[in-house]
């Protein structure tokens, strides 16, 4: 969709791209077709066809963060189908919101291809590093909470191109957070049915008070499934968005999900809904400690 894409250019909007692909001007290679008959006079023609040799050179070194910095927020859907292959879905899980002694417990990044997660106290450190590998991110809510927490907890500038897809989604009427998406999309998540992000706290709290390793399993399951389910979410906004241009052809086929290498402890799970969400008394126990 990149290479169908005029509004990252200076002076050129939704109106005006909309012109040119109504006038047959669909690519970056019809606009630089000499023989082409542009709306524009032909100084801003010239400023416009070498600023598109300057996006080709961006395209052939990979870089995304060019356009990112061109692309109005609302469209930064158009990175995915050129850039897939040197993304990462990341998703993190934290003891808290971001005061100053809350932490990342654990971590999911995984690029479509091998799933990688982080474990705090013990290989969280490799999380830094390892997402240098990748020059876009995606994330839901990431913009919000995951990116800045990250910045904040590793001190890096983290500075990729990055689709958030809570306002992608929400700009397509999917809105309930990630699970409320994901249901809303036919994705499901066996075995961690009443699993969420407060809940991951007290898995969390569950494994360090006891060490039992069925508790770090299940939130690593847990944790891996958000990142994992990410690509999914990703596949269907991006043919969605897609679907409102004059370019169908360009869908991408539905991906095939890992196999996550983590399983769920659903005893353990009803285990803690009783201790922690008391229906008796309509209370909630806090984990402490």
């Amino acid at each position: 969709m990149l290479r169908h894409t005029f509004i990252h250019l200076p002076g050129v909007g939704i109106k005006t791209e909309k012109s040119l692909w109504d006038r047959g001007v669909h690519t970056w290679d019809d606009f630089l077709d000499p023989d082409r008959s542009l709306p524009f006079g032909k100084g801003k023609c010239t400023t416009l066809r070498s600023a598109l040799i300057e996006c080709n050179d961006h395209v052939c070194v990979f870089d995304p963060e060019y356009f990112a910095r061109r692309l109005p927020s609302s469209n930064m859907w158009r990175l995915y189908s050129q850039f897939r292959n040197c993304c990462a879905y990341l998703d993190i899980e934290t003891t808290g919101l971001g005061g100053p002694y809350d932490y990342i417990t654990t971590a999911a990044l995984y690029d479509g291809r091998e799933i990688h997660h982080y474990v705090h106290s013990d290989n969280l450190d490799e999380l830094a590093k390892d997402l240098e590998k990748y020059k876009l991110l995606i994330t839901y809510n990431g913009s919000c909470f995951d990116l800045p927490f990250i910045r904040n907890f590793f001190g890096i500038p983290l500075e990729q191109a990055h689709i958030d897809l809570r306002f992608l989604l929400n700009s397509l009427g999917y809105r309930g957070g990630l699970k409320g998406c994901e249901k809303q999309l036919g994705l499901c998540r066996d075995g961690l049915e009443g699993v969420d992000g407060f809940f991951a706290v007290i898995l969390w709290h569950e494994y360090k008070k006891t060490l039992n390793p069925s508790a770090l399993e299940t939130l690593l399951a847990y944790n891996i499934a958000d990142a994992v389910n990410l690509e999914a979410l990703m596949v269907a906004a991006f043919n969605l968005k897609v679907g409102e241009t004059p370019f169908p052809e360009l869908s991408l086929p539905p991906p095939c999900p890992p196999r996550i290498p983590f399983k769920a402890d659903p005893e353990l799970i009803c285990d803690l809904h009783r201790r922690y969400f008391d229906s008796a008394c309509g209370g909630l126990s806090l984990p402490t400690g």
